[in-house]
């Protein structure tokens, strides 16, 4: 059942005319009587009418994209590539698209609070790239949100990430444990048997997968997985430094490592070379994702590219309906192994 205005005024105890000027913050209403409101709100999971003309259309043209960091290249690319193809003519009566860049800063309730803002704007479609949070309340509270964008008819769609059960939302999900296993195997093949790992955060999807794909190439190898030559951070250029300090002290004997993403290769050479370690002569380094600066590093990074542009792309038009989502609402988006120099054969 459609809840209205009349019901968040009665949960809230107030007019339906003070409920109007708190959401319209047209008008000054006590502290305490907003709170009350906004928390009826909540509670009821009202959706917000907003101007006339989205009302009439059932959605807006306001189009929402979800990044963890804008300011890391990952992210970046990706909400560019998608804004370059919802952007200009094609919204109602020919008008542009409105898009609008959520930062979450990775965190799952941020991201819930912009998923319930752009439901209450009746948002023509929302894009979430990246990991996701994959357990605890708010994955669920996460889950039945998308549930209800879609119920709505907002167009949802996941880019770089799994797909979620139960939901209506299109799924470009990165293959980050295939890419993760052509890296570690590669190493293998060069003759490394003492390999380090540095890993994201260990409560999303993207950091779980790669772990998986490096272990399933050790596994494939005969090469037993020791805990302790895995260390968990933050997919940032600190933590690759930190933790690769750390995994020499574990093991001075290491070979090689595997970071997350370059930004935490690119620490991991720094922590490298202020130990006195040459890249790759001592030890070999490898990342994730081929940002950018990949090439340039010095020596250029072994990494796995992901085709970030072409998959912001091609969810920016899933998004508008200028192309049909994939069959079954899920494409797998391959890496392609970039080998350069910073691996080589391992020192006798």
């Amino acid at each position: 059942m459609t809840v209205t205005l009349a019901d968040v005024a009665a949960r809230a105890q107030v007019s339906p005319a003070t409920v109007s000027r708190v959401l319209n913050g047209n008008y000054p209403v006590a502290a305490s009587t907003r709170e009350r409101v906004l928390k009826a709100v909540d509670e009821l999971d009202y959706v917000l009418n907003g101007p006339a003309s989205a009302l009439a259309a059932a959605t807006s043209d306001l189009i929402g994209i979800l990044v963890n960091d804008i300011a890391d290249p990952f992210f970046g690319i990706m909400a560019g590539a998608i804004q370059s193809e919802i952007g200009g003519p094609g919204g109602r009566a020919g008008g542009e698209r409105l898009a609008v860049v959520c930062n979450t800063g990775g965190s799952p309730e941020r991201e819930l609070t912009y998923l319930t803002l752009l439901q209450r704007q009746r948002a023509a479609a929302v894009v979430l790239t990246g990991g996701a949070v994959e357990e605890g309340p708010q994955a669920a509270a996460i889950a039945a949100k998308l549930r209800k964008l879609t119920d709505a008819g907002t167009q949802v769609v996941l880019c770089g990430r799994p797909p979620v059960a139960d939901t209506d939302a299109v799924a470009l999900a990165f293959d980050n444990r295939g890419g993760a296993r052509q890296l570690t195997a590669h190493l293998i093949n060069l003759g490394h048997r003492r390999l380090g790992y540095i890993a994201g955060p260990k409560e999303r999807t993207t950091t779980r997968h790669r772990l998986e794909g490096h272990r399933q190439a050790l596994a494939a190898a005969g090469i037993e997985d020791d805990p302790a030559l895995t260390v968990h951070g933050r997919y940032d250029r600190r933590s690759g430094y930190e933790a690769t300090l750390e995994l020499l002290r574990r093991e001075p004997g290491l070979t090689a490592v595997v970071a997350a993403n370059d930004s935490v290769a690119l620490g991991a050479c720094a922590a490298l070379r202020e130990s006195g370690l040459r890249i790759p002569q001592d030890v070999s380094v490898a990342g994730f994702d081929d940002l950018p600066f990949s090439v340039d590093a010095v020596p250029a990074l072994t990494t796995v590219r992901l085709p970030l542009s072409e998959a912001g792309a091609r969810a920016g038009r899933i998004a508008t309906g200028r192309e049909e989502p994939p069959p079954g609402g899920l494409a797998t988006v391959r890496g392609e192994l970039m080998v350069r120099g910073s691996t080589g054969v391992p020192r006798a």
